[in-house]
């Protein structure tokens, strides 16, 4: 499906209940995962200890932390949506669900799923609700399902 290309905040209008985007799989690595270990303080050994993973963990490997996926979305989303007319700002407004159904494991390509839920008018612009279905290639379950909320300032 790709990107999708808005031409004007009004038009974000016409497009509430619509998939609009499903991004590119990204591989996820087990650098990227020791890195955010590091920044985020959690280097449980089910994402950062290969070996002791390999031998207990009922994933039979390290697995990406949550809130990764979490912060990958931001740039997922800058792939998904473009917008053709310039923004004064956008600003992540935070999250209104946020479930990990299953995990994703390092060495599997992951991707975002982008539907617009909801839209409402804000002073200076609008926010959106962005329905975010995070799936791992070739896996049944979706590795994570966010409402993240979006303001938009013209």
């Amino acid at each position: 499906m790709g990107s999708y290309q808005v031409e004007t905040l009004e038009d974000l209008k016409k497009l509430v209940g619509q998939e609009l985007a499903v991004t590119n799989y990204r591989l996820i690595t087990q650098e990227q995962v020791n890195q955010f270990a590091t920044v985020g303080q959690d280097g449980q050994w089910i994402h950062t200890d290969v070996e002791r993973a390999k031998q207990e963990s009922p994933y039979a490997g390290t697995i990406a932390h949550g809130f990764l996926e979490l912060a990958l979305i931001s740039d997922f989303m800058n792939e998904a949506i473009t917008f053709a007319t310039p923004l004064k700002m956008v600003l992540n407004y935070g999250l209104d669900r946020v479930r990990f159904p299953a995990p994703v494991l390092v060495g599997s390509k992951l991707r975002a799923r982008v539907k617009l839920a909801e839209l409402k008018d804000i002073p200076g612009g609008c926010q959106a609700t962005w329905n975010v279905t995070m799936e791992c290639e070739g896996a049944a379950k979706p590795s994570c399902v966010a409402d993240w909320l979006i303001r938009y300032i013209a």
